[in-house]
């Protein structure tokens, strides 16, 4: 049995300058999540981080991935437009893709989606209840009606995106907002994720039941198919066709 081929994308900024963020994921952000794949069995996981060569992504490692984790925050303007056209045209051929918390506002995202990303924020410590919409749904499967963390960043409405193809959890915060916090959407042969728990300075992506469902949209977002969707092909009719004449077209 393959496994699924995950590749966790990670700025790899904060955790190296900031020594709050760096007791928290010593290893990165994406060694921790990269963890909870292998907890979980039949993953084969990779990473890269932006600062690599080619911000550790090619043509070829898209290729060969099912499905790619994406967490920005501070560099966005970083990231190539050779790299989010590579990773844009993955999606479109069957490349999963799940965006985490602060890549709202990445190039990846904005790009796949076609909208700003934009949304509200709040950094106050503030409890966050996530509510469970679909528990029948394959990302949430196991999860409870709802999961709760006890510090996180808040987002509020209005989240400029797309109406999601499904709405699969609404977050409740301290401070009173509401905000879309696990959406899904399909782009060309691919399936899209945004999640948006996992401010760098909290450690949630210690939490069960958030690694629980970070994983089980990868799951969920993973490639079906991978097919070249680029060009308008000029095909051959598979049964004869006859030659319109004068007389056919009158």
């Amino acid at each position: 049995m393959s496994h699924t081929k995950v590749v966790i994308w990670n700025e790899y900024l904060h955790e190296v300058e900031n020594a709050e963020v760096k007791a928290l994921y010593p290893g990165g952000i994406h060694g921790t999540l990269a963890e909870a794949f292998l907890d979980r069995g039949g993953f084969e996981v990779r990473t890269a981080t932006l600062r690599q060569e080619g911000h550790g992504l090619s043509a070829g490692l898209l290729a060969d991935t099912d499905v790619l984790l994406w967490w920005g925050h501070k560099a966005h303007h970083e990231v190539g437009d050779e790299t989010v056209r590579m990773v844009h045209e993955a999606v479109l051929s069957g490349m999963g893709l799940v965006v985490l918390h602060s890549g709202h506002l990445s190039k990846v995202f904005r790009q796949v989606l076609g909208t700003h990303g934009t949304l509200t924020w709040r950094e106050a410590d503030e409890k966050e209840r996530l509510w469970n919409l679909r528990p029948d749904h394959p990302i949430l499967a196991g999860v409870p009606d709802h999961v709760t963390l006890q510090q996180e960043e808040m987002y509020g409405e209005r989240f400029d995106v797309p109406e999601p193809d499904e709405l699969l959890m609404i977050s409740w915060f301290q401070g009173g907002e509401v905000f879309r916090s696990l959406c899904t959407w399909r782009r060309g042969l691919g399936r899209v994720v945004y999640f948006r728990p996992g401010h760098e300075t909290y450690p949630t992506y210690h939490h069960p039941e958030i690694r629980r469902i970070v994983v089980q949209a990868a799951d969920w977002a993973k490639a079906r198919i991978r097919r070249d969707s680029s060009t308008c092909p000029n095909t051959q009719a598979l049964e004869p066709v006859p030659n319109p004449t004068k007389e056919h077209i009158l």
